[in-house]
């Protein structure tokens, strides 16, 4: 009690995935495909071009360098050369992309509204940024992300809340990551992104401690399985 597990953390994916106890969360086998960020890239459509760091010749510089596995834009950084101790299959080279920051909540099959982050174009959307140094965001009425927020959950299997980032160029969103264990709290952006969709905080409290398991049987998902709420 009172403490914060970081599930992104691969010893404590290692704990949920050994779990024989109820618990409101994400399944392992979720968290596993959403924090590889290399195979994450690789099953989602429209994802900017993304390399093991050994084969970051094939990119252009300035790129973006970032830990594999992992989430929050931790160890995320623009250079224009992979250093010698990090050209391994720890470190993937991503072609950098000027856009707007999007973020998106998902719960299973429900899809909050876009929220753009307000950062100065070309702008980092660092760790820092994300949790201390807070921008504002605005609400983006847009379909077409909210479609790609969806597909990228099927694709990767999300089973409780997450949070899908893009970065939308010419109207076009290209995913980022996918963050299978979100910061749910009031203030957060998941809650904000499905407050902007017309659900109540008390909707969003019921919906994350509606099932005690990470790994919610097909009754309890089909349960759950509305694609989109009414009001949006």
């Amino acid at each position: 009690p009172g403490s914060l597990l970081r599930l992104s953390d691969p010893v404590i994916r290692e704990v949920v995935r050994t779990l024989r106890v109820p618990y409101f969360g994400p399944g392992s086998a979720a968290l596993e495909r959403c924090y590889d960020k290399y195979e994450a890239c690789r099953r989602i459509a429209g994802a900017p071009r993304t390399f093991l760091a050994s084969e970051a010749h094939s990119l252009p510089a300035p790129f973006v360098l970032k830990p594999r596995r992992g989430s929050d834009s931790i160890g995320v950084r623009l250079v224009d050369d992979v250093p010698p101790g990090k050209r391994d299959e720890d470190h993937l080279a991503q072609e950098r992309i000027v856009g707007d920051e999007v973020t998106v909540a998902l719960f299973r099959e429900r899809v909050g509204m876009p929220l753009r982050i307000l950062l100065p174009l070309g702008t980092p959307y660092s760790f820092l940024r994300k949790y201390l140094w807070r921008p504002a965001r605005d609400v983006l009425r847009d379909e077409a992300i909210r479609d790609a927020a969806l597909a990228a959950g099927r694709a990767l299997g999300v089973d409780w809340a997450a949070r899908v980032d893009f970065i939308v160029r010419d109207g076009r969103p290209l995913f980022l990551e996918c963050d299978a264990a979100p910061l749910v709290g009031l203030g957060s952006a998941f809650a904000a992104s499905f407050a902007a969709a017309g659900v109540e905080r008390a909707s969003q409290l019921a919906w994350l401690t509606s099932v005690s398991s990470g790994r919610p049987s097909s009754e309890q998902a089909a349960a759950h399985g509305q694609n989109r709420l009414s009001n949006c």
